[in-house]
């Protein structure tokens, strides 16, 4: 008896220890957020420039509060998604602490008036948060959901609290919902997007000091107008502003970035003087140019048309930092199609429109093709001590033309439906470089061109540097208007002046006469714009995270109607199964032992 009391109270004493230790598992499980992720594309860790910067308590001192309105009744497709989206938030708190707070709110819960408050209150009027509408089937039925997938930060400094708000999801334009089996690619390309779009909010929220970045103008360079889509990229993370060189040695003074974008006007010498001293006190200098144009009205009325040399001589001034753009204009079988009224396609492959391959460099990995209409062939020049870096090339199948070449639309039908512009058009060695970098420390241009008394009548805050002081940076797109935009203008009821505003269809993601003809051509250029201004402004914080690429394996649905009934099968027998092989394993083993007693 007493053996079997002993026996009794071990048992008991091991299964109280067993609790005991579960629950205490469970509650350290809850305290400390840890995991080990196995997959190949690290989806499910945070990039390195993501922890330094949630991890330097410099970057922002006080707490982020961020309200993520994605929460509630929702198709299992979104659900994946806000899943993902708590995952990411709860790796950033691991490292950023306290200092970063979340909440998820239904906006659907409440009266009929308090949610259209609530839904008025996100849109406003536009600005803020858009709508995302889905139809989806549900038991048979057709439903439809409104979300509003999106958050707004928070952060106060010094008393004054600063919003941001930040769109996790596009949305949809009012009576246009998009079909749920249209939803797996924009969710896909939204968890590419996801930690990039909470960092790049964090870091507007947060940011105090911008570089000072500088659109040159005075030689017929893309206007304010036509950049406007592009400076709205740039304005959250760097000052912006116009200069003209006028011949101001100063016209640069704190100036850290200058982006020259296709300029019709030759530079003077003066004005080369100042960017080259700029370049040499450690500037960046940012060129996208074209050395030849012609008249595109005059190609589509008569199928035919000259180019034309721009002699900008800037180009002379790049050639001394070792790099050089050619006159001629690249062709492509890669390429966009050219609309053609009196074609008989009323399509041509234009292969003057070349859609540019990216290198794997951190400003073009997993950025779609680059769009650059008659871009010039880029060059470099071999030069001591200077690293070039080529970042887009042509295809394998591809060649430049002559010098000042003929244009004509009828060129395409000369090759035939398999066009060969090369005899080999899968050797590597037929790609050619669209647009490069060159970095190091570079020599004037001006070196041993200069009267003694120019240069020793200058001040000597502006004193004439033979070369550069720091490691500089220049970069050359044989193209300078991929990032170009069109607009619109209306009356300002304020004055006599014009208020101008970017056509709402972004055409540095497509292009709107392709896309108003079904036929939807993604490019590139916007994302690759953004990461050129980065990565030559020295923020190399978000490039890591932008070319990070999280690809979602479609399920195959011919396979699911096929083994649908297979896979029902195995999943409703197996467990039953297990259950059933251990009841007859455990009586055997109880059988076992009270037949030995």
């Amino acid at each position: 008896m007493k053996k079997n009391l002993t026996k009794g109270l071990f048992n008991w004493t091991v299964l109280a220890l067993v609790g005991v230790a579960i629950v205490l598992v469970n509650i350290i499980g809850s305290l400390i957020y840890y995991k080990i992720d196995m997959t190949k594309d690290q989806r499910y860790s945070l990039a390195n420039s993501t922890e330094n910067f949630l991890s330097n308590k410099d970057n922002f001192e006080n707490r982020i509060s961020i309200q993520i309105y994605l929460e509630g009744n929702m198709p299992s497709e979104i659900k994946h998604f806000q899943t993902a989206l708590k995952d990411k938030l709860q790796d950033f708190k691991r490292v950023a602490g306290n200092r970063i707070e979340y909440l998820f709110t239904d906006i659907n819960v409440g009266s009929e008036e308090e949610v259209n408050a609530m839904r008025a209150q996100l849109y406003d009027k536009g600005k803020g948060i858009m709508p995302l509408e889905i139809l989806y089937m549900k038991d048979g039925t057709q439903s439809k959901v409104m979300l509003f997938p999106g958050a707004i930060m928070s952060y106060t400094v010094n008393g004054i609290t600063k919003e941001n708000m930040v769109q996790f999801l596009p949305g949809t334009q009012p009576g246009h919902p998009n079909s749920l089996e249209d939803m797996a690619e924009i969710i896909e390309t939204s968890l590419n997007n996801l930690e990039y779009n909470l960092i790049a909010s964090m870091r507007r929220l947060t940011q105090v000091n911008k570089p000072r970045i500088a659109f040159l103008q005075g030689h017929g360079e893309l206007t304010y107008q036509q950049t406007m889509r592009a400076r709205a990229l740039l304005a959250p993370y760097f000052t912006l502003s116009d200069v003209k060189l006028s011949d101001s040695i100063a016209a640069l003074n704190d100036i850290d970035g200058v982006i020259i974008a296709n300029p019709r006007i030759p530079y003077s010498d003066s004005s080369m003087y100042i960017l080259d001293q700029f370049v040499m006190r450690g500037g960046k200098l940012m060129v996208f140019m074209n050395t030849l144009e012609h008249n595109e009205d005059t190609l589509m009325a008569r199928g035919m048309t000259h180019s034309m040399r721009k002699n900008l001589k800037l180009d002379r001034l790049l050639f001394d930092y070792g790099i050089k753009v050619h006159e001629n204009y690249m062709m492509d079988v890669q390429c966009a199609p050219k609309i053609v009224p009196f074609a008989e396609s009323t399509f041509i492959p234009w292969f003057f429109h070349v859609m540019a391959t990216p290198s794997k460099h951190p400003i073009t990995r997993n950025v779609d093709p680059i769009l650059l209409k008659y871009a010039n062939e880029v060059s470099f020049v071999d030069l001591p001590n200077i690293k070039q870096t080529s970042l887009l090339t042509s295809s394998t199948n591809s060649i430049p033309s002559g010098l000042q070449p003929f244009v004509n639309l009828g060129l395409p039908l000369n090759y035939g439906k398999s066009p060969k512009l090369v005899d080999n058009p899968e050797d590597e060695i037929n790609k050619i470089c669209l647009g490069g970098m060159v970095e190091g420390y570079f020599s004037s241009h001006y070196n041993n061109r200069l009267p003694p008394e120019f240069v020793k009548n200058l001040p000597k805050k502006y004193a004439f540097q033979a070369k550069s002081q720091k490691e500089g940076k220049v970069l050359l797109i044989g193209n300078g208007t991929f990032f170009a935009n069109t607009y619109d203008s209306m009356p300002n009821p304020k004055g006599l002046n014009y208020l101008y505003r970017p056509n709402g269809f972004n055409e540095l993601k497509m292009d709107y006469d392709l896309y108003q003809r079904r036929i939807s051509l993604y490019y590139g250029n916007q994302e690759f714009f953004q990461n050129i201004v980065d990565y030559m402004m020295g923020d190399n914080s978000v490039l890591d995270i932008r070319s990070r690429q999280i690809d979602i394996k479609e399920i195959d649905k011919e396979k699911v109607a096929k083994f649908a009934g297979f896979y029902k099968t195995i999943n409703m027998l197996l467990p039953l199964g297990i259950i059933i092989l251990l009841s007859m394993l455990m009586n055997y083993i109880r059988t076992r032992r009270y037949a030995r007693k």
